[in-house]
């Protein structure tokens, strides 16, 4: 924080990431909860993963229509829309759970992490000092990693200590996104940018130059969070239904690996170059895979837990060196628009899998679902690091 340029700007990053990290936990407090929901709704495995994707296609949908909204507007009042759509998305989770409720309340959760994943990565760059970028790029992919990590593990806990674990972990997320809104309205500066609010198809448009670079990066780290997002969308379930623990801290532990690995790994990152660390990363990726394939076959819990600590710093790792030669190479005049395309990227691999694993698991069963998965996530990972090995060295 010494490196900025004033006590003002430290302010103005301390409370974007605050902001950034609360939107961020919203989406993923109800992750220890699925199980709950499940019993109490009478929902299949694909009911839940589809409840879980339509979050990451509402991020998607965001990041397109939105993309370039912030640097036509400003980075702080798309913040403020950010965290009020993570507001309103708590306020229904208090509602009495029904189907139509639930996905409402994650439509908005997705709205306000899409808005948030890009325009919170661009406006946490722009506060640092053009030498400190790689710093920059670190803290928001950290308060990324960390919102969600903290957002499972927070409801898994609560879950298990009170009496009506569907109320406690909403009530303190609705008050932290008060919190959140207050400090970005008091904090951050109001700039004229002088654009209009446009809603439009967000054509993904990425300086040639980092085209390559682009589709590397997300590919690799896409992999990562295809796999927390099926330990996201179904580990509660399987936790129940094959090893028979009713533990909604330990369903709830279990992707809090996977968020926080993320979070370290991209620190880990920091001290390695990027072309070294997005193929290290795809390897770590494979063997999660591998350790997870183990977990399922073997109704084991180690190997799981390993699984997501392994992809999680993998994914980081990916996140890092992406960020790093994309969004961090971008004018601040086109920043938030690759660094939404780029994040679109992430959540449809993030979504589309979960689906995929939910339909899988209809037609034969979670475990074999889950296999089949892994072995193609194992493949699409090594290719991806072939390639970045090929490049780096031409």
């Amino acid at each position: 924080m010494t490196t900025m340029v004033s006590r003002r700007s430290r302010v103005a990053v301390a409370a974007t990431a605050f902001a950034f990290a609360v939107t961020m936990m919203g989406t993923t407090l109800p992750t220890p909860l699925y199980s709950i929901y499940a019993a109490k709704l009478a929902l299949s495995p694909l009911t839940v993963t589809a409840l879980f994707a339509v979050y990451a296609i509402g991020v998607v949908a965001t990041l397109s229509l939105f993309g370039r909204l912030s640097d036509e507007v400003g980075r702080r009042p798309v913040l403020l829309a950010a965290v009020a759509c993570s507001l309103l998305s708590a306020v229904l989770f208090l509602l009495p759970p029904s189907l139509p409720v639930l996905v409402v309340a994650r439509v908005l959760s997705g709205l306000g992490a899409g808005l948030m994943s890009g325009t919170g990565t661009a406006a946490v760059i722009d506060l640092f000092t053009p030498k400190r970028k790689a710093t920059a790029g670190a803290l928001a992919i950290g308060v990324n990693a960390g919102g969600l990590a903290m957002g499972t593990l927070l409801s898994g806990v609560l879950a298990d200590a009170l009496s009506d674990p569907l109320v406690a972990p909403y009530v303190v997320h609705l008050v932290l996104t008060i919190l959140a809104v207050v400090a970005l309205w008091t904090s951050t500066e109001r700039t004229a940018v002088g654009g209009k609010f446009r809603i439009r198809p967000h054509r993904l448009r990425v300086p040639a130059r980092l085209r390559g670079a682009f589709t590397r990066g997300v590919l690799a780290t896409g992999c990562g969070f295809a796999v927390a997002g099926v330990l996201t969308a179904i580990g509660a379930l399987f936790l129940v239904r094959s090893l028979h623990t009713t533990s909604h801290t330990l369903a709830g532990f279990l992707v809090f690996l996977a968020f926080a690995g993320i979070a370290i790994g991209q620190l880990l990152g920091k001290g390695i170059a990027a072309r070294t660390a997005l193929p290290l990363g795809c390897a770590g990726t494979v063997v999660a895979a591998a350790l997870l394939a183990w977990a399922l076959a073997a109704t084991l819990l180690l190997p799981l837990l390993i699984a997501a600590v392994v992809v999680g710093v993998s994914s980081g790792l990916c996140l890092y060196a992406g960020i790093a030669t994309t969004v961090e190479q971008t004018p601040p005049t086109h920043r938030g628009e690759v660094s939404s395309s780029f994040f679109a990227g992430l959540y449809s691999m993030l979504a589309v899998p979960a689906i995929g694993v939910g339909v899988l698991a209809v037609l034969t069963d979670l475990r074999t679902a889950g296999l089949i998965f892994t072995g193609v996530v194992a493949v699409l990972a090594l290719l991806v690091g072939i390639a970045e090995r090929a490049t780096a060295r031409r």
